[in-house]
């Protein structure tokens, strides 16, 4: 039985791949997995559906007052109504919609480099084809003139990610309004991902949400609410783009996780307070790992602004797969940047979300690893 020539060309991820070379009693920095608690109101609204009965099949589009309640909590960027939100099971399977809905048999897609590793593979699933535009260097943030030169009469897409998994980059103004401007001036859509908003240090958030006339982005509650296994997202568009994705969706799913909605409408009123101090949390984490990567002989990394990823770089000769290999063999799992693309490689990823006490004991790995390296 032969499964198709199109899965057959997608890799396994590659941050899968270190978790098999690793002992039971490795230190894990390679899930972007927050620790912290979800909120007790979530649990406790998830819950109280269950009881209730409330474990059937739902609207396509997911219930109403949740798509009310996020269209309210996200109006600080636009004029959001229920009508402009579908909530999707996870962010993931909501790039994967869009993927489907939009793409054609040889469109291209234009993906960041590094970038989450699933942006290519949907662009294949879909029959298109997916071709990688530069990061800038230093705060990784996307190349317009690079972007701009590989743009032809394929191109369909761009893919931005802000704050950005792996390397932590913010958008600023003037990159936002740059892509803005290409894409409006090329006819080209941008899908924004944007689920690690709550996560961001320093500055703005520049989201593509007052501009659903070119974009469409996806968000979701994994990341803001602790609560990956709940597999919850949303996708906030047009309106009449709206009606095509809930067709898309009704036959990927039919509806989303009944028992999970009610949990995350139940909590909508705390998430402000909760990210809060979610946020300070991994400040502190970003502060502490950003410390110890750069006391280390021929590691760099400047403070991430956004996500809870740090993407340092090192001046080894050695591919990253080998030295995250190294590593994982060692007791520390991370993920070599050559995972999120051509770009990626020279870097390794650490995941932040993980306490204090881990990351401290993650880099003392890191730091004699390397000490034994560069005297070999």
């Amino acid at each position: 039985m032969k499964v198709s020539d199109r899965l057959v060309s997608i890799p396994m991820s590659g941050i899968r791949k270190m978790f098999d070379l690793a002992g039971p009693d490795s230190v894990n920095l390679g899930l972007g997995e927050p620790d912290l608690c979800p909120p007790k109101e979530a649990i406790e609204g998830m819950n109280r559906a269950s009881a209730d009965g409330l474990n059937k099949y739902g609207p396509t589009a997911g219930i109403a007052d949740l798509r009310k309640g996020v269209a309210d909590m996200f109006s600080k960027y636009a004029d959001l109504t229920a009508d402009n939100i579908m909530i999707t099971p996870s962010g993931s399977s909501a790039l994967l919609e869009i993927s489907q809905a939009f793409i054609d048999p040889g469109d291209e897609v234009l993906v960041p480099s590094p970038g989450f590793v699933i942006y290519s593979p949907h662009a294949q699933l879909a029959g298109g084809k997916s071709i990688e535009y530069k990061l800038t260097e230093g705060d990784f943030l996307p190349d317009v003139e690079d972007i701009a030169s590989l743009i032809t009469k394929r191109t369909k897409m761009i893919v931005v990610n802000s704050p950005s998994n792996p390397t932590g980059g913010v958008l600023d103004r003037e990159t936002h309004g740059a892509l803005l401007d290409l894409a409006e001036d090329t006819g080209t859509i941008i899908l924004s991902d944007e689920v690690y908003d709550s996560y961001i240090y320093e500055n703005d958030h520049f989201s593509f949400m007052p501009h659903l006339d070119r974009a469409v982005v996806v968000n979701g509650f994994s990341k803001m609410m602790a609560v990956t296994g709940w597999r919850m997202g949303f996708i906030c568009s047009d309106r009449e783009i709206m009606k095509d994705l809930i067709k898309m969706q009704y036959h990927v799913c039919a509806s989303p996780n009944m028992p999970a909605q009610y949990g995350i409408l139940n909590a909508l009123p705390v998430m402000e307070k909760y990210t809060e101090n979610a946020r300070n949390i991994f400040r502190a984490r970003r502060d502490l790992i950003t410390k110890r990567i750069n006391e280390i002989d021929c590691m760099h990394i400047s403070p991430p602004k956004g996500s809870f990823y740090a993407f340092p770089s090192y001046d080894l000769d050695m591919k990253s797969e080998d030295l995250a290999g190294i590593l994982a063999k060692n007791r520390l799992i991370c993920t070599p940047g050559s995972s999120f693309g051509t770009y990626g490689e020279g870097h390794l990823r650490f995941s932040y979300a993980a306490d204090e006490k881990k990351i401290n004991a993650g880099m003392d790995i890191l730091a004699d690893t390397i000490r034994k390296l560069r005297c070999e």
